[in-house]
């Protein structure tokens, strides 16, 4: 089994900044790829950013300049530090994990949500 956890959402004040971690566990041998998406009420879920084994990223173009994808300090974990707050970035955080680029089979978190409103 293959556990994903997300952790650091809450409410901020749009301008500001919230740190987003998850963490994989479980039967894990390596992990090709991991990120983040997110969703809004009534909108379809959208890549947010990725980052993969060797390090290539990949962002939103409305989240550029303003997030960083990382890979944590621990094993199987990603951070996504998330700057300059806008109101339409609230919405429920995933966090995603593909274990090989060949299969891509992935796992999904419970998800964290984010509140950005003054």
């Amino acid at each position: 089994q293959v556990q994903v956890v997300e952790s650091g959402g809450g409410l901020v004040q749009p301008g500001g900044s919230l740190r987003l971690s998850c963490a994989a566990s479980g039967s894990i041998f390596s992990i090709y790829r991991m990120g983040w998406y997110r969703q809004a009420p009534g909108k379809q879920r959208e890549l947010v950013a990725t980052v993969t084994d060797i390090g290539n990223t990949n962002y939103a173009e409305s989240v550029k300049g303003r997030f960083t994808i990382s890979r944590g300090d621990a094993k199987n974990t990603v951070v996504l530090q998330m700057n300059i707050l806008k109101p339409e970035d609230t919405a429920v955080y995933y966090c995603n994990i593909i274990m090989s680029r060949s299969s891509g089979i992935n796992y999904w978190g419970k998800g964290t949500l984010v509140t950005v409103s003054s």
